[in-house]
């Protein structure tokens, strides 16, 4: 994922959350929004609850990857703040990746 398409203000995780609309599964909660730019930003927030930082810098970059196989970021203009659940590391990479595919059907 490229710097450009990553979500990193807490006011635009704030606005993306409180004004967009919500999905959810066993494994993620996205929300999302329509943003005025060209492309798609999203931003990721995993708990503490999920582990200690190496595991969940290791969440992230597997949501990141997950991210770069299923959206193409210049077809779409939104901002996606995808939340991890406990949920999550009770799957696979494979078995996560289908999750998120299905939430992110937009």
């Amino acid at each position: 994922m490229k710097v450009i398409n990553r979500l990193k203000a807490s006011e635009d995780f704030a606005l993306a959350i409180k004004k967009g609309k919500a999905q959810r599964n066993q494994s993620f909660v996205i929300h999302y929004r329509n943003n005025e730019m060209s492309y798609t930003r999203v931003g990721i927030s995993v708990s503490v609850k999920l582990g200690n930082a190496v595991t969940r810098n290791r969440i992230k970059r597997q949501i990141r990857n997950m991210c770069d196989l299923l959206l193409d970021y210049q077809t779409q203009s939104l901002d996606i703040v995808i939340i991890a659940k406990p949920g999550f590391l009770n799957r696979t990479f494979s078995g996560n990746k289908q999750a998120l595919a299905q939430l992110l059907i937009i």
